[in-house]
């Protein structure tokens, strides 16, 4: 599959470079002849978008390499810093455009369109159209930020041209230049998608929330073990597209042999694995009292306290030890809450008074995954 993925990269990756290279010919040699600022910078766009694609074939190999000492989970994550380097040719290339479209305003120059000039800008405006759906659906489809960074920016570039085009028609006809106010527009227009590019592989490389729909069905798959009260605290390390490794914590009841748990553990860590491709490397125990009935009143007037304030989404982990006369249990408070740490000692006081006899750890748990 990893072999697979990196071959339908990298032959998507040439294809952008051989197409680019043509284009780029193309247009600096009409640029070049017809006087036309905004092609020749169309020319070097194309340029940078086969660089793009070249770093993109330079990161896939490198990802590739297999996990060593230094480096025990692989370097998947290569890619996304990749990503990143073809964002900011992205927003280099619009600043760039936006400086050279600005100069011509107030140093125009007197172009010489023709047919051939026409012919050869609507030939790039489909080439580069169908270049972006082809390399940003197989980005999508093989989860490759670059390519789908790649195929945004030739949809870009397409735009671009649609505008040299449009200003060299209204040149031809009317007699009139206005590529240079129609490049700072879309310049404009670049530099913002440039940014917005940036932000997702900044995110990628920080770090971000499990997607929901990914979590959910982890939780759920977990729990067709009849035996299984609850699943909490997924959390999920990406390193690299396609590659996570995570942990979760299981309630099961107190009754439960540590032989039935190690089955039961194995089970679900096989199950995840086959069906999401996701290595669950530790699996936490929650014991759920099931015979102490006192114990599970106290259990239920706790959840009172504890979801009586609406910024709480979950508590779990339950554990009342009456030998060591202890009590603790987990809580997550939303992220959106105005306060969690005020939240979290209104619950903790609120407890602590109605229970003053146990020992209480309430640990603040993460909203890391839904």
């Amino acid at each position: 599959m990893k072999n697979s993925r990196e071959k339908i990269v990298i032959r998507t990756s040439i294809i952008s470079i051989l197409a680019n290279i043509v284009l780029a010919g193309f247009k600096a040699a009409v640029g070049l002849i017809s006087h036309s600022i905004a092609i020749v910078s169309d020319a070097v766009n194309n340029l940078s978008d086969a660089l793009s694609s070249i770093i993109t074939i330079v990161g896939t190999k490198l990802a590739g390499r297999a996990p060593d000492k230094k480096h025990p989970y692989g370097y998947g994550r290569i890619e996304y810093i990749t990503s990143l380097v073809v964002s900011a040719i992205v927003l280099y290339a619009g600043i760039t455009a936006g400086i050279e479209s600005v100069k011509k305003i107030f140093a125009p120059e007197e172009v010489d369109y023709s047919i051939t000039t026409l012919i050869i800008l609507i030939a790039g405006i489909i080439v580069k159209f169908a270049l972006g759906l082809y390399v940003k659906k197989k980005g999508r489809d093989v989860k490759s930020d670059s390519l789908v960074a790649s195929g945004s920016d030739a949809f870009n570039d397409a735009i671009l041209s649609i505008s040299v085009l449009a200003s060299a028609i209204v040149y031809m006809i009317f007699h009139i230049s206005i590529e240079a106010y129609v490049g700072v527009l879309l310049s404009i227009f670049i530099i913002k998608a440039g940014i917005e590019l940036i932000k997702e592989s900044v995110d990628n490389v920080l770090g971000t929330r499990v997607e929901s729909s990914l979590a959910k069905s982890i939780k759920q798959e977990i729990l067709k073990e009849k035996s299984i009260q609850g699943a909490f605290d997924l959390v999920l390390n990406d390193y690299g597209p396609d590659k996570y490794l995570g942990s979760v914590h299981i309630e099961v009841p107190d009754t439960m042999t540590v032989s039935e748990i190690d089955k039961i553990s194995r089970d679900i860590t096989k199950r995840v694995s086959k069906k999401f491709g996701v290595i669950l490397h530790t699996i936490g125990i929650y014991s759920v009292n099931t015979k102490d009935k006192n114990v599970i009143k106290i259990r239920k007037d706790i959840e009172k306290i504890v979801f009586s304030h609406k910024e709480v989404l979950q508590m779990h982990g339950f554990y009342l030890d009456e030998k060591d006369k202890s009590l603790s249990f987990d809580i997550i408070i939303d992220f959106k809450a105005e306060d969690r740490a005020k939240t979290y000692q209104e619950i903790y006081d609120a407890v602590n008074a109605k229970y003053p006899e146990y020992s209480l750890a309430i640990t603040l748990d993460v909203d890391a995954s839904d």
